[in-house]
This record gives C-alpha cells, structure tokens and sequence, in this order.
C-alpha cells in the first residue's frame, strides 16, 4: 500500500503534514495522569500558529517530494505482468494545503485541492516467457485530500491521535511509454491509466490511516516526565484531552515538580484557572503559582534548602564576624560563657518557600530558622541559640531579547529568639544588622536577576516576540515561535 501512495507524491504529503503539525503539538505539550486535577501548566496553540506550522511543513513537503526516488510498483493488466521502477520526480506542481481546527472531531481538518506531479522512471514487463523493457512518463492531475486528524489522551495522560476520516480523489492520469514494445502499452495506455489512477487513489487514505497509527506509537513511546536537575522532574500529562475550537486547540498539563528521592505529593492542590488566548500570537501558556511551589516543596523535602556557615565564608569587608567577641556585642552573655570561639550557623527553611502571583507582581514568603552553635578546642558544635528570620519578598518579572528577566525589593524582615540555652537577650540590634545584610543580598540577586532566563526552547520551536504578564494566581506567556524540522 505504501509504495502505491510514495510513486504519487500523496502519501508524503498527508503523512509529513500530518506528522509535522502533531509533532509540533507535542513538542510544545509534553505530557502518568491523576483525572480530575486541575492543570498548572495551560498550552494553547491558535489558528496563527496552526498556520505557521502548515506553511513550514508545506515547504518540508515540496523539498522532499521534489528530491523523492520512489520505489518499484508492480500489477497486472489484461493477462501483462508490469513493473514500474527508478521513478523520479520531475515536476511538482503543489498548491500548500490548508489546515484548520476541527471542534466536531476534537482535531484538525487537512485538505489538498489541486495536486499534480510528473515522474519519470523505467517500465519492464513479461507475458509468460516474453521479457521487455523501456522508459515511461506519468503525470498525475489534481490530487484531492481531504483528512481529519482526532486528539486525545490515553489512561496514561499521554496525547493520543487517531484518524477520523480521508477522502481523496484524483482526476486524471497521463502516461507514456517509450521503448522496446513500448506501442503495444500506448495503444492499451487508456485502461492502463484507469488501473493505474484507481490503484494510487484506492491506497492513499490507507496509506495516512498507517502514518497515524505510527505517529501513536511514536508518542506512547514517549516519557511523561522531564528530568529538570539532580534534585527533581517535571510531571507533564495530560489532565483532561486537549480542547479543540474553532480558533485554537487548548492542552492542560499536570505540571507539577517532585523530588526524584523522595517523590511526594505537595500538601497543597492547583486550583483552577481561565487562560487567556492571545490570537495575536502563536502559543498562549499558563503556568499556575502551583507548578512554581511544587518545585519548592520538592526542594524543601530533599533537604536542599539549609546550609551551614562559617566565618571563611563571610566577605572580609564585613565588620560582623562569626566569633563569640564579635557576636558578644549583641548577646553580652556569649563572651562570658564561650570567650574567643568560632561560630557557626545552619540557616534552613522551617516551611517550604511559596510564591504567590498577584497582577503584576510575584510574591515569595520565606519562614526561616538560624541555629547557632560555638565551635569547642576539640571541634564539637554546642547549641546556643535559635532565631526565627520570616521574610518576604515582592518582585516583578517580564521578557527581554527572549530572555525573563525579574526585580525583587525586601517586603517584611523579621527577627525573633525561637530558643536559647544561654539565658534571653534582647534581638533588635541583630535584627537592625540582619536586614542590612539581607539588603545587599537582594542587591546581589537582582544583578543577577537582571541577566535574564533563556525561554525554554524545544527541537522543532524557537520562541519569538515572547510578553510575560503575572495575574491573579498563574502568569501568562504570548509568543510566536520560528519551526525547525524535526524530520
């Protein structure tokens, strides 16, 4: 069936539009499934970006088919045995398909009108023990296609595509042979078309029903999950099957981060939330506060948000140093009880970070805890006291040169004695100094903040023109994007 459907051009055209615009559809949604959670992470592809895609894959088409050798066909006709060969594409003729969403079928609706292509090649033919050979051109004449592609999810929460319907039709067939007994078949060359037409036309919708049906094997072979870091992956499914309107197609992904070691689900639930669809621009994403905490519950629970600190680690120009005689001008007590110790701190999170999206701007609160320790002659660590440092933090993100770029300012910095074993001491002066550190800390985050994120990217898009708008709950990217082939 397949080598009927390649000599005529048609089946390359079905399967690689077919295949190219699904295959940008799960680039762009990667997607194990819990039904009934709300997505954190929305996808929308609109009509202009549909139409991106067809343009781009239309060109992949036209180069392929234009430098396509097809494989030997081979039938009977009237009792002659007929083997066609070496077949070459010669001219094409290629009007670029239109493509568009399809609601009644929850897909898209491809069609072709208007297909010809020339081809040349060799003809061989036997009649019992009677052997000859020759040349041959064949012309097909408007090609017609009509096909719809189904989207949907598996149990898995994987995307799922299935044929819907095909219908093609073509008008004419041209040939002629040259060579050998090359009049016997000129003279039969009418019914020799009707055969021939008929058999390309009779085997092209079985030709897409069998690219499909790759297609789903290629994406149930597919992970649902992407490694992020050593720390965590990305749970990408599908939370319900994509949704299909008249002017773009809706995917909404699970898009929840956990820890690869101790993989546990967040103590907190994604609430719903409407994404806006740009039509002005290609892809319209949602990604819910949600996703964001995920990710620092996954980090909290690993155990990545503490660390010590010693006084190596503290910049020279700083006058506080991480001694009992510097730390004994705030606690008088410490020079008494430990004279002329090092200290050291484990800073850690004593809840996990959340972020909150509010229009136009990103929170973050931080509930933190300093224990402090004494560093004894012979290297043992006594406790001496616990602080707890509550903090938050209010900053605005958007896109610059396809790169997110933020600013954050201090919002509230508190400081308070959790604990002792050294007797109370009063922290306002601890607190004073705490914020000034804390102040050129955030100094140094929004330098770095200032050189920008790259946007993600995948093997078949490039984002382009990307806008970052933060509201209520989830923040929105718009952007067009440039195809690559992912052939």
């Amino acid at each position: 069936m397949r080598r009927a459907c390649r000599r005529a051009g048609d089946a390359r055209l079905s399967v690689k539009m077919l295949s190219a615009i699904s295959f940008v559809l799960w680039s762009l949604a990667l997607v194990s499934c819990v039904r009934g959670e709300n997505p954190a992470v929305q996808l929308a592809l609109t009509d202009k970006g549909l139409q991106t895609v067809r343009h781009f894959a239309a060109g992949v088409i036209q180069d392929t088919l234009s430098e396509l050798e097809l494989p030997e066909v081979s039938g009977h006709i009237m009792g002659v045995h007929y083997f066609l060969s070496g077949m070459k594409v010669t001219k094409l003729d290629f009007p670029e398909p239109e493509v568009h969403f399809c609601p009644l079928s929850s897909g898209l609706k491809l069609s072709v009108i208007g297909l010809s292509v020339a081809l040349t090649g060799d003809w061989r033919t036997h009649v019992g023990f009677i052997y000859d050979q020759g040349t041959f051109n064949l012309a097909v004449f408007d090609l017609s296609l009509n096909s719809v592609l189904g989207l949907d999810m598996d149990s898995s929460g994987r995307l799922s595509v299935s044929s819907v319907s095909c219908y093609t039709d073509i008008q004419s067939v041209d040939m002629h042979f040259y060579g050998g007994a090359s009049w016997v078949f000129q003279w039969l060359v009418t019914f020799f078309q009707d055969h021939i037409r008929d058999r390309i036309q009779n085997k092209i919708c079985p030709c897409v029903d069998s690219a499909i049906e790759g297609l789903e094997r290629y994406l149930q072979a597919l992970n649902v999950s992407v490694d992020v870091n050593s720390v965590m992956d990305l749970d990408l499914p599908l939370t319900d099957p994509p949704t299909v309107d008249s002017d773009s197609v809706n995917f909404g992904l699970k898009g929840e981060f956990y820890c690869r070691e101790c993989h546990k689900d967040p103590p907190f639930v994604a609430p719903s939330f409407f994404l806006p669809v740009h039509s002005d621009y290609m892809l319209s994403v949602g990604v819910s506060e949600y996703s964001v905490n995920s990710a620092s519950f996954a980090y909290y629970i690993s155990g990545h948000l503490q660390a010590l600190v010693n006084d190596s680690m503290i910049p020279p120009y700083c006058p506080i140093r991480l001694n009992t005689t510097s730390m004994g001008r705030f606690i008088p007590q410490l020079v008494q009880l430990f004279p002329d110790l090092l200290m050291v701190l484990q800073v850690y999170a004593r809840q996990t970070p959340m972020f909150s999206f509010e229009s136009g701007f990103v929170k973050l609160d931080l509930n933190s805890a300093v224990k402090a320790f004494v560093v004894q002659a012979n290297k043992t660590l006594t406790p001496i006291f616990k602080l707890h440092v509550d903090s938050a933090l209010r900053g605005k993100m958007w896109v610059d040169s396809e790169k997110v770029k933020s600013s954050v300012k201090m919002d509230n910095f508190t400081l308070s004695l959790a604990s002792t074993e050294i007797g109370p001491f009063q922290t306002d002066k601890l607190e004073s100094i705490a914020k000034v550190g804390a102040g050129k800390a955030v100094d140094m985050l929004n330098k770095y903040l200032a050189k920008g994120f790259d946007l993600p990217q995948t093997r078949c898009a490039q984002l382009l023109n990307s806008v970052l708008s933060v509201e209520e709950g989830f923040i929105v990217f718009y952007s067009d994007a440039k195809f690559q082939s992912p052939f």
